[in-house]
């Protein structure tokens, strides 16, 4: 009767959620009680090795040992053997944990009952299972059936726990990537905050302190203000950064499919569902969910996203399973929310669950002392994509930028920039400075600088005649006919030059001395 508990305790252990030391050792404690070992030890086999993984009994630095077969013929013999193995008590063969009992004290005691069991799966040999007593006959009349018993099942729990553990490796390590790849992209795409005028500083300091918080975060501003930068510093500077942060395109979401994508579905619940399907909600558990232009979401969905904004509560297209996800949500629009909800086009109760912490981002025409900032940061980047020597931007290029008024924003900005440095980098030799002029801009912009600085190039060298030596302004004289003349010409250094009477090397080697090309 206690074979047979200790046999169907074993078994048990197997479907237990345990560690794999503790499924071993009570693998141990379950034998203790029918077969009276001194020390019993589980081996691991590894190579031409028994590498002990859990032991009873044994010295402490026993679990530090290897024990190679060709050293240890008792163990040689019990790995061979296709059934358990009980030495003799008189055998002369040396036993592998002699004066290596936890009792010891110094003294070299002998073992005197040996026997041992080798564990296989199929025809694989994976370890060996030993017990080891100092009488001689204590192991007399255990029945070789229970321990070929005990032996299939230990060999199934050592290959178990081996699969479980590899899974445990596996999954941490693809956790590993996947962090380290949300690292690398935060990297890239970046999470800092470019400006110093009032209203970045703001900002930051909003994004600094919300970002302790859990509280839902609204995201407004213009198309192009980088309302997503904003979003990944919230979560970059928040206790939920080591977790992913997700991102929807509410936008793109077709209101057929908009439910399955946050929420999920289960098989059969539509034409096309062939199998389960996590939404997004359930995926970023305990992250960030950003869900871009929300304005766009549809109202058949926003009751669902209510849900789950209030109660954590996620249910699955065609499922009546409540499940609980723990989700930091931040959201982002360029509609007037307040608008869209007198005119029955967004849920008013949604709206408000949204506003807990809204952060609006200033367009940048109202931060035009940012703009140097952005285009240095940008001419940089366009610099590293191209492989360009160093790229810089002439004083009266800045000023262009900083009088467009930029629609399109700080996407714009980037655009723009990309745009331009790759056109003044044609006509340099390759690593050769980049120096991009007004007149590379294009024609907006020098209408842009007409509106805003009205007065002649004549009427601007003459105001600045008292500031500058004669040699300068002289420069600046040519340098703006240079540019009126490129931005008549869309840019045609060829007709540019024929419209000064200049012949076309020669306007070329003063556009380089005046630093235009």
């Amino acid at each position: 009767m206690e074979q047979l508990d200790a046999i169907v305790a074993i078994a048990l252990d197997l479907t237990a959620a345990l560690s794999s030391e503790e499924r071993y050792r009570r693998l141990l404690v379950a034998l203790k009680r029918v077969i009276p070992y001194d020390a019993a030890a589980l081996l691991r086999l590894d190579g031409e090795d028994l590498v002990p993984i859990v032991s009873e009994g044994l010295s402490e630095d026993a679990m530090g040992r290897r024990f190679p077969l060709r050293e240890h013929p008792r163990l040689e013999i019990i790995c061979r053997s296709s059934a358990p193995v009980a030495f003799p008590s008189d055998s002369e063969l040396p036993d592998p944990y002699d004066g290596l009992l936890a009792d010891d004290r110094g003294d070299f005691k002998r073992i005197h009952a040996c026997l041992g069991c080798p564990l296989r799966v199929g025809d694989a040999l994976i370890g060996a299972l030993t017990a080891d007593a100092a009488r001689p006959h204590s192991f007399a009349g255990i029945d070789a059936s229970f321990l070929s018993a005990v032996a299939a099942l230990a060999a199934a729990e050592m290959r178990t726990t081996h699969l479980i553990e590899a899974l445990e490796q596996s999954a941490k390590r693809q956790g590993l990537i996947a962090r380290d790849l949300m690292r690398d992209v935060q990297l890239r795409q970046g999470t800092d905050i470019i400006g110093t005028t009032r209203a970045m500083q703001r900002l930051r300091q909003d994004i600094e302190l919300v970002a302790r918080s859990d509280l839902t975060v609204l995201v407004t501003g213009e198309t192009g203000v980088g309302k997503e930068l904003v979003a990944r510093a919230v979560h970059a500077a928040s206790e939920r950064r080591s977790e992913p942060m997700l991102y929807v395109n509410c936008a793109a979401l077709p209101e057929t499919l908009a439910d399955s994508e946050l929420f999920g579905h289960v098989r059969g619940a539509f034409t096309g569902a062939s199998a389960d399907r996590a939404g997004k909600f359930e995926v970023a558990h305990h992250g960030t969910l950003f869900l871009d232009e929300i304005g766009e979401l549809p109202l058949s969905v926003q009751p669902k996203l209510l849900r789950a904004i209030q109660h954590g509560d996620i249910q699955r297209v065609g499922s009546d399973k409540v499940v609980k996800a723990d989700v930091r949500l931040v959201a982002a629009t360029n509609r007037d929310l307040e608008r869209e909800v007198k005119a029955n086009r967004f849920r008013a109760d949604l709206f408000h669950r949204l506003y807990v912490y809204p952060l609006n981002v200033p367009a940048l025409r109202d931060r035009a002392d940012d703009i140097p900032l952005l285009a240095g940061y940008f001419c940089d980047v366009a610099r590293r994509r191209l492989g360009l020597g160093p790229v810089r931007l002439d004083p009266e290029a800045i000023s262009a930028l900083k009088s467009y008024p930029w629609p399109g924003n700080v996407r714009e900005l980037e655009n723009v920039l990309s745009r331009v440095t790759l056109k003044a980098a044609a006509r340099v030799p390759r690593g050769d400075p980049v120096v991009i002029a007004r007149s590379h801009l294009g024609p907006d912009f020098i209408a842009s600088m007409r509106v805003a600085a009205p007065q002649s190039g004549q009427e601007r060298l003459v105001a600045s005649i008292d500031r500058v030596e004669l040699k300068e302004a002289t420069k600046q004289f040519q340098r703006s006919l240079i540019e009126r003349a490129l931005a008549d010409h869309d840019g045609n250094w060829s007709a540019a030059a024929r419209s000064l009477g200049m012949h076309r090397s020669n306007f070329h080697h003063l556009a380089v001395r005046l630093g235009l090309k």
